[in-house]
C-alpha cells in the first residue's frame, strides 16, 4: 500500500493544472485523430437523430482513436513530465 501512496504523491499536480493538461490531452487528441473527425462529420451533415444509427461506423473509430490519446496513463505521463519540468525550474532558479 505505500508504494501506491507514493506513486499518487509523485504524479500529484494542482487542480488547475490537471485541468490545463486534460485539455492539452483532448487537443491533441482531436488534432491526432483528425482524419476520424472528418468522416464522422461528413456523415452527420445533414442528419439528426438519424446520426446514431447511421453513422455508427464513424462514430466508434472515432472514439477508438480519441482513446489512444485520452486515458489515464497518458494522462499519468502528462503529470509525470509536467512535475520533472517544474523540479526542473525549481533547481535551475536555485543555482
Amino acid at each position: 500500500m505505500g508504494s501506491y501512496v507514493e506513486k499518487a504523491r509523485e504524479n500529484h499536480v494542482k487542480k488547475k493544472v490537471e485541468e490545463a493538461l486534460r485539455s492539452k490531452m483532448k487537443a491533441k487528441a482531436l488534432n491526432e485523430c483528425d482524419q476520424y473527425v472528418s468522416k464522422y462529420a461528413e456523415c452527420a451533415t445533414g442528419r439528426t437523430f438519424s446520426v446514431v444509427w447511421s453513422c455508427r461506423k464513424q462514430a466508434k473509430e472515432l472514439n477508438n482513436c480519441l482513446h489512444q490519446f485520452t486515458n489515464d496513463s497518458v494522462l499519468e505521463e502528462m503529470k509525470r513530465e509536467y512535475m520533472l519540468q517544474e523540479e526542473g525550474k525549481v533547481s535551475a532558479s536555485a543555482i
